[in-house]
């Protein structure tokens, strides 16, 4: 009978200890679910910047293959003006 019984404690402690392991330690539901989180906000910001890079990408084949843009770019940014061109600066009266 004794020994029954010392065979059903040492059960019953390691189905205790896995239970624990299961709801609270390393590889437990809580922490799964926590990593799960993680994985997709990073998969979040992975195609957000994903999307940034394709357009920048798609810029740079653009400024390689054509002067146009470089022109509009040099135009917008750093206020290219042609030869034979008039410049008109409009100031608008509301903000000084």
């Amino acid at each position: 009978m004794t020994v029954r019984r010392g065979l059903v404690a040492i059960l019953l402690l390691m189905f205790v200890g896995l239970q624990f392991r299961l709801w609270v330690g390393e590889g437990s539901f809580a922490h799964v679910s926590g990593l799960q989180s993680k994985v997709e906000r990073a998969q979040t910001g992975n195609s957000v910047k994903e999307q940034r890079n394709k357009v920048l990408k798609e810029e740079i084949i653009d400024l390689k293959s054509g002067h146009e843009s470089m022109e509009e770019k040099a135009r917008s940014e750093l206020g290219l003006i042609k030869e034979d061109e008039t410049f008109f600066l409009l100031v608008d009266q509301e903000n000084p």
